[in-house]
């Protein structure tokens, strides 16, 4: 059995006496929690409250001083850890400015800096920066300027109104996004309030029909060709998350699916939309997953690492050639309609440059590959537990399947619970990780450290085995 880290203790960052003893005891707290927040993707009726009050690098404390690694990166959005003293410094020093304007028909000089800089590290081309509040929204906002662009462009072709996406995957939750997502535990119940994307089964998954066979690489750019064909004229866009797809489990694509999505939707027009919400920023090893296949999509969705996890923010990064279709007077109604209250908002927008500016100064990605690297080998070592199956790892993304037997695969019930009984027994050896059904996922910081892997993966290992049992 792995040591535990639930007799490691750390004094939690200070707060003052006069704060504390304002603020409510943590029992009402408590109280409070259950009586009034509704948790996302919680069932509140087996909901059991746990109060986070502080953080410091990658540990996050509770209100009775007891402190965990924060092994889910804060719902996989913190990179350089919390209370980054630049990054701290530089919501301080907005402050002094202002908290907000509006980015609708003005600007704020932060929101515009930002701007440039994320223009700068983006793939060759995309020049152009449509901020909203949230993944969903980036997504929302990319899939509507597919369409739009359709009907304004040079050449208008208004019967591109359909999307391709991938079998099994996750863009979010607003109806826009469950259109072209593909998890059915998430999306079936809206099916009824939204559209209907065209389905690619991604390589080496075999996805909910249980005994058919995971298409090869070959396979699945060969079922894209067909669609492409197939639907000829009425395609806009297709959307994917590249190398990996997150929150439908850990699913590694193998080397030269990217490549080859790009190529075929490139011969037949088709608009590529990647997701980058959760695999950029350097989750992958590289800043932007797409990267590391050479791929420049026409609309790049950015946000959780986008302010290091620090604020709500996104971002729809386009083309030259995307943006012009939207040009022209006021009487021609050619404008992008849609927009958000916060979008671009300078508090964000400045907490976004520190963290541009901290993985140039701090050699960030430079320092990845010792960790994945160390990932690697714990990966190795879990998946010869007796009730793990699949295991995939991308840069310091690790996704762990819980199964009641390795050697077939057999799945546990899902009323089981397995996934998030692991998980939470993690926590009392000291480490905070979240499911995603029957599988266990880690991904922390960027800034975690070697050691820290170690007792992230002997917490992973202890919860799987008590859940297991």
């Amino acid at each position: 059995m792995p040591p535990s880290l639930s007799a490691s203790r750390a004094a939690s960052v200070p707060v003052s006496e006069e704060n504390r003893a304002a603020a409510p005891a943590t029992d009402r707290l408590l109280h409070w929690d259950r009586d009034h927040v509704w948790h996302a993707f919680t069932q509140m009726q087996e909901y059991e409250p746990l109060l986070i009050e502080s953080g410091e690098g990658a540990w996050l404390f509770d209100t009775e001083g007891r402190r965990y690694l924060d092994g889910s990166a804060s719902m996989w959005c913190n990179l350089h850890g919390h209370r980054h003293p630049r990054l701290d410094a530089a919501i301080r020093g907005q402050l002094d400015r202002v908290a907000h304007t509006t980015n609708l028909g003005l600007s704020n000089p932060t929101t515009v800096e930002f701007a440039r800089r994320l223009v700068e590290v983006a793939p060759d081309g995309l020049e152009k920066v449509f901020f909203s509040g949230d993944g969903s929204s980036a997504i929302e906002a990319a899939l509507k300027m597919a369409f739009q662009y359709w009907l304004q462009a040079e050449t208008p072709q208004p019967k591109r109104t359909r999307f391709i996406a991938i079998g099994e995957a996750y863009h979010g939750d607003t109806l826009g996004a469950i259109g072209v997502g593909g998890v059915d535990r998430f999306t079936a119940m809206f099916a009824p309030l939204t559209f209907e994307a065209i389905r690619l089964p991604p390589p080496g998954f075999s996805g909910p029909s249980e005994g058919m066979p995971a298409p090869t690489l070959g396979e699945s750019l060969a079922a894209l060709e067909r669609m492409l064909e197939e639907h000829r004229g009425t395609v806009a866009a297709l959307i994917m998350e590249p190398l990996v797809q997150a929150a439908g489990g850990i699913l590694v694509h193998p080397p030269g699916f990217l490549r080859g999505v790009r190529e075929l939707t490139a011969r037949h027009d088709v608009l590529l939309v990647l997701d980058e919400v959760a695999v950029g920023f350097g989750r992958t090893g590289t800043l932007f997953a797409c990267e590391q296949e050479q791929v420049v999509p026409d609309l790049l969705c950015l946000a959780k690492g986008l302010t290091a996890g620090y604020l709500p923010m996104a971002a729809t990064l386009t083309t030259e050639r995307i943006w012009r279709a939207f040009l022209g007077t006021h009487a021609e109604r050619r404008t992008f309609f849609h927009g958000h209250t916060y979008g671009g908002n300078p508090l964000a927008a400045a907490v976004g440059i520190a963290s541009l500016d901290i993985f140039l100064d701090e050699q960030v990605l430079e320092g990845l590959a010792p960790k994945i690297a160390r990932l690697g080998e714990h990966a190795a070592r879990l998946a010869r537990l007796d009730h793990v199956g699949d295991v995939r790892q991308c840069g310091l993304m690790l996704g762990l399947d819980l199964v009641a037997d390795a050697a077939s695969g057999r799945a546990y019930p899902w009323e089981e619970k397995r996934g998030t009984r692991a998980c939470l027994a993690a926590r009392g050896h000291g480490a905070l990780l979240r499911q995603l059904g029957d599988t266990v996922v880690i991904m922390p910081p960027l800034c975690v450290s070697l050691e820290e892997i170690d007792l992230l993966a002997n917490a992973a290992e202890a919860g799987i085995r008590m859940a297991t049992a």
